[in-house]
């Protein structure tokens, strides 16, 4: 049996602040327990909730070298869903509201933390033949797995595969501040290695070392390695290409069910959505003050309200998105300028924009179920789950066609009948304005054509056994098992 440990900043069920949390929440559970033993390690916040760490208990304790200081760690145990989770204790570094504070402070925290995973293995007595490493947080351990761990025996032959799940953070600070914390020779920190234009770069020095690299889906391992998507590192994945690879996340199919959802008004599959899902959009459209209508076309958006998903583009055409016979059912928190852009049209053109201007778990599955499509104009969106969600609950994504939302959206095709989505490829409001309408078009005009959309997006298997499957084929890649 193989033996693989992740090593994240974050994990559902303790503690979330992206998709970086669902995966590694997600994906082990779905890995082939008779082939594969995968363990998890995340740092312990004092921001975790009680509840969630009552059935946890203590295993070990050490101290971590950190340049000229030592650190306490201790290392937690716990199972959820068959999944043994180690939790590292520390709370000069874990203290806080939130898992994450001013870089210059999270360079230290996820030195430390890294050098405890890596030490807490041989201390529990648990060697992986693979460390799977999570973003910039974890992007040293390949390289003091090299370089620091390597005269031990203990973890010689250990491989590592570096993940990337938004390359726009990469951990990168003064020089000397990431020399000082990791101890490592000056060797390492060349312009080939950790050095990046005169600073430190975690994430780059988890892809020069790891053995393998991912990123979360096909198209943007591919746009990773051009100028345009890069963020200064397209040279280095480029040269890195024969190690990259593009695995798809995919979303929890328990949690995300219409059929069984306890948060949505009324259940719903594939067989009976026509008469269903519309009750669903009553509901919706009552609880958030939206005109009650069946024939208008809802559009729903669940997102961080940042430039990054495209919410400048909005901001250009809401007038004329509002003037159409179209509402817009908004969830999130983000730039203020665009929460108040939503509160701002929600004054302007009553009944026909809710401006829900906070998080809620409730809420977005309420979404998901009660519009009829979803917007994701986005820059960039390395993998993207709320497409994903969408075809769940047989509502339709309107997308720009950038990396996981293209290798997932395929656009409907009017004279085939083919598609599950609409898209959009230039960064253009009038463009996304073109295709909205498009979409509002076969939705009100087509009700056949529409519904054959739905049977198709709620008949894809964007699940994680499909995800899993492909990195079990890379870790059997990796061990030299296949």
């Amino acid at each position: 049996m193989k033996r693989i440990v992740f090593v994240a900043s974050e994990s559902t069920p303790f503690i979330k602040t992206g998709g970086l949390a669902d995966v590694v929440g997600s994906l082990p559970k779905y890995i082939d327990k008779d082939k594969y033993d995968v363990r998890v390690i995340i740092p312990k916040y004092l921001c975790i909730p009680e509840k969630k760490l009552e059935n946890i208990k203590f295993v070990t304790s050490f101290y971590v070298d950190l340049s000229w200081r030592r650190q306490y760690a201790g290392i937690f145990e716990t199972k959820v869903d068959n999944v043994t989770f180690y939790l590292v204790d520390n709370e000069y570094y874990f203290a806080g509201p939130r898992p994450y504070g001013q870089i210059y402070e999270d360079i230290e925290k996820f030195a430390f933390f890294s050098k405890a995973a890596l030490t807490a293995l041989e201390k529990i007595n648990f060697r992986p033949d693979i460390v799977h490493c999570h973003d910039w947080q974890t992007g040293v351990i390949p390289v003091l797995l090299k370089e620091t761990f390597r005269s031990n025996p203990f973890y010689q032959g250990i491989k590592s595969v570096m993940t990337i799940h938004n390359l726009k953070f990469q951990g990168r600070w003064e020089l000397q501040k990431i020399k000082d914390v990791l101890g490592l020779p000056n060797y390492c920190f060349t312009s080939d290695k950790l050095e990046f234009y005169g600073d430190g770069d975690f994430l780059k020095g988890g892809i020069v070392y790891a053995d393998a690299i991912t990123t979360v889906s096909e198209n943007y391992a591919e746009e990773i390695k051009t100028f345009e998507y890069g963020e200064g590192l397209h040279g280095l994945l480029k040269a890195r290409s024969n190690a990259l690879r593009g695995i798809v996340n995919g979303i929890d199919y328990q949690e995300f069910n219409p059929e069984t959802d306890k948060l949505i008004y009324r259940n719903y599959n594939a067989r009976n959505f026509r008469k269903e899902k519309i009750k669903n959009k009553r509901a919706m459209q009552e609880e958030l003050g939206l005109q009650v209508d069946d024939k208008v076309f809802t559009i729903g958006i669940v997102s961080r309200l940042t430039d990054q998903k495209g919410i400048d583009l909005i901001d250009r055409v809401m007038d004329d998105i509002c003037m159409d016979k179209i509402q817009l059912a908004v969830l999130g928190t983000g730039e203020e300028r665009y929460e108040n852009m939503f509160r701002h049209f929600q004054w302007k053109y009553p009944g026909k924009v809710a401006a829900n201007i906070y998080y809620s778990d409730e809420i977005s599955h309420k979404i998901y179920a009660g519009c009829d499509a979803f917007l994701m104009p986005s820059l960039f969106e390395p993998c993207g789950l709320s497409q994903l969600i969408s075809f769940r609950y047989g509502t339709i994504p309107i997308v720009r066609e950038t990396g996981g939302l293209k290798d997932t959206v395929e656009a409907y095709n009017q004279y085939e009948s083919t598609g599950n989505g609409f898209s959009f490829r230039n960064y253009n409001a009038h463009e996304m304005l073109n295709v909205i309408r498009y979409a509002r078009s076969v939705f009100m005009e087509n009700k056949r054509e529409w519904n054959k959309l739905i049977d198709r997006a709620m008949a894809a298997d964007f699940s994680w056994k499909v995800s899993a499957a492909k990195y079990e084929e890379m870790y059997d890649w990796m061990t030299g098992n296949y």
